[in-house]
């Protein structure tokens, strides 16, 4: 598996450059941002959230703890954690746990933490647990636009 077709066609659409990056299978954004020599800062992990009967995205560095009591706060909304079915069901062309960190081409919200916001090139998952794809700063604040942000998640 490479690109996830949803993302590859919806990347596409939106004119979207990146590059690819390929790496040693690994399980984890942590263990990815590791083999790639990339920064956990500038990984974008994406957690998967139920709210109000739907999902969305939160958006946090690898390097970074998601703080559920903060975003809920900043929402006003009820979220907690998907489980590995809803996320399987979401991600139906993805690997399992390997989300990309762009909810539109699957018909998600999503929010961004500042933190990942402030960094010059972005990494993301490319649906599979082999594959990085390499963001500039401006491609993925594309990606992004409109999306709510703020600071919600803590250093590892």
């Amino acid at each position: 598996m490479t690109i996830a077709p949803t993302l590859h066609r919806y990347l596409a659409a939106e004119k979207i450059q990146y590059a690819e990056i390929p790496h040693v299978l690994t399980m984890s954004s942590a263990r990815t941002a590791q083999a790639c020599h990339v920064s956990g800062d500038r990984f974008a992990k994406a957690v998967v959230l139920r709210h109000d009967g739907g999902y969305m995205l939160a958006i946090v560095p690898a390097s970074h703890r998601l703080n559920l009591p903060d975003l809920k706060e900043k929402l006003g909304a009820d979220l907690v954690m998907a489980n590995e079915t809803e996320i399987n069901r979401l991600f139906a062309d993805c690997a399992h746990g390997a989300v990309p960190a762009i909810g539109r081409c699957y018909g998600l919200d999503l929010i961004v933490d500042d933190s990942i916001r402030a960094q010059p090139e972005i990494y993301i998952e490319a649906g599979d647990h082999e594959t990085l794809l390499q963001l500039t700063h401006a491609q993925f604040e594309r990606l992004t636009a409109n999306a709510p942000h703020g600071r919600f998640s803590t250093h590892s």
